[in-house]
């Protein structure tokens, strides 16, 4: 089953029809949630809704438990000494897994407890996160900000910084003037929330000269301040596409012998390829490479023979 669900061995081709099952699943639902928000809508076709939410949740449940019970059969869960019920633990609490129990949950508290329904149906929406299980482009996003939290904390906690200066610096400036909108540093605060973020809803702005000159200011700083976690963002996942692609090539040159790739070999490339995310043309693109090169040592370049 754990096969099934990472689409490897002969496997591969159900897998990938189950994973392209799924995700049209979810974007039905999330659809299917935005429609439900219109009262006239949600009145008319509430059965119909009811019975797609119903069939939705058992097929995400029975994913789910499955994904539960088949995850001691894999690699990383295997490796973990004692139980299976400890592995099942230790699977239960990984960030996928959260994420699967986050897409079933809202809608059975919503059959089992009368809760508020509005806040449960927004709730739904959190579905949409089991997209990064399926999707490589969201499991590189998701890597790149494992791999940058540290600067990307420092970066927010550079901002939060500048954040308080400048509610600070426009409180003082602009609260005799202005009190009803800068009358207290909290509320200045969404005056500097807006500025920093580049946004500038314009409902509150300074009127002072001197006003006017700090929030020309601050508005210029927020311009490299915003960038900042954009910039580390775009490089790790710059990166992440490039260890991938090394990983891809490095995997060609183990598999390449005599300077050619046989059936089974072929299919073993197919496989990573698809887990690894990457397009058939990077990947035949790192097939020919290797095989150029690997056959350059092996064949004479003179005379095309072995030495």
């Amino acid at each position: 089953m754990a096969c099934l669900f990472e689409g490897t061995g002969q496997y591969h081709r159900a897998g990938h029809l189950l994973d392209i099952t799924l995700i049209s699943l979810i974007m039905i639902n999330v659809i299917a949630i935005v429609i439900e928000s219109i009262p006239n809508v949600a009145l008319k076709y509430y059965d119909e809704f009811l019975i797609l939410e119903i069939v939705s949740v058992a097929i995400f449940a029975i994913e789910y438990i499955a994904r539960l019970w088949a995850c001691v059969d894999k690699t990383k869960y295997a490796a973990i000494n004692g139980t299976n019920t400890k592995r099942r633990l230790s699977y239960f609490l990984s960030p996928l897994a959260l994420i699967d129990l986050i897409a079933i949950l809202p809608s059975l508290l919503m059959f089992l407890f009368p809760l508020d329904l509005r806040f449960l149906r927004v709730l739904r929406l959190l579905r949409v996160f089991k997209l990064t299980r399926y999707s490589r482009a969201m499991q590189l996003l998701l890597q790149a900000f494992i791999d940058e939290g540290s600067s990307l904390l420092a970066a927010f906690f550079i901002m939060a910084v500048v954040l308080i200066l400048a509610s600070c610096g426009i409180y003082l400036i602009e609260h005799d003037i202005q009190p009803d909108k800068f009358g207290s540093i909290p509320a200045a605060m969404w005056w500097a929330m807006a500025t920093l973020t580049t946004v500038g809803y314009g409902d509150v702005v300074p009127i002072t000269s001197l006003g006017k000159f700090f929030g020309g200011v601050i508005t210029l700083l927020s311009m490299g301040m915003v960038a900042i976690p954009t910039g580390l963002l775009a490089s790790s996942f710059s990166e992440q596409i490039r260890k991938r692609r090394q990983f891809f090539e490095d995997a060609v040159h183990e598999q390449i012998h005599d300077g050619t790739l046989n059936k089974a070999q072929h299919a073993h490339l197919e496989e990573l390829r698809y887990k690894l995310g990457l397009s058939k043309l990077e990947a035949n693109k790192a097939i020919k490479t290797q095989l150029n090169e690997r056959n350059s040592h092996i064949y004479c370049r003179h005379c095309g023979k072995r030495p």
